[in-house]
């Protein structure tokens, strides 16, 4: 029987092929969350350039500190999204602060507040992507494509009772976006 608080079998040969030094398992690290990293690094910068700078940073970080990922703490989806958002805020104030000067507080304010901003925006963004499919397509029907949970039920064969399920549960997720202000993750991220 297999144990609940085991990360996926994935995770955790990911990260011993990487404790090797394995060149094949950053390429196939990549591949996988190239997209997360990149989408996560452009919600906060809201920049192209930088974003592909970050998410060189980040698979910089996972090749250079495999170990830095403990596997009990969570999937390494989380962990690799939370270094993203940590290695984009970090981009993010440095480059703002070096516009700021000292005498400017209110810019240093918005700073601020851009900065938290774009850490609800990157944790909705994670919180959407990572979401149970069936939650994810019920938002998707309802929010982008206009569907009330009528037509969202029978868009997804469901019934009604379910739709309104669906869509109750994944708005709560994406309510807790504004509580902890950055993508999943754990104290091991840095």
């Amino acid at each position: 029987m297999v144990q609940k608080d085991l990360p996926p079998r994935w995770d955790r040969r990911m990260q011993q092929r990487l404790a090797r030094g394995e060149a094949a398992a950053l390429g196939e690290l990549y591949d996988r969350f190239a997209s997360l990293v990149h989408s996560l690094a452009h919600r906060v910068l809201g920049d192209e350039h930088a974003a592909d700078g970050v998410t060189r940073e980040v698979f910089g970080h996972v090749w250079e500190h495999p170990d830095s990922y403990d596997p009990q703490q969570g999937p390494l989806r989380s962990w690799v999204a939370a270094v993203t958002h940590r290695l984009a805020v970090q981009r993010l104030r440095a480059t703002e602060a070096a516009s700021l000067t000292e005498a400017d507080g209110d810019r240093a304010g918005e700073l601020e507040r851009k900065v938290s901003r774009a850490s609800v925006a990157a944790r909705a963004d994670y919180i959407v992507h990572s979401m149970p499919a069936p939650l994810r397509a019920a938002l998707e029907l309802a929010y982008f494509q206009r569907r009330d949970y009528r037509q969202t039920a029978a868009d997804l064969g469901v019934t009604e009772d379910e739709a309104r399920r669906r869509l109750r549960l994944g708005l709560q997720l994406l309510s807790t976006a504004h509580d902890a202000g950055g993508p999943p993750g754990h104290g091991g991220a840095a």
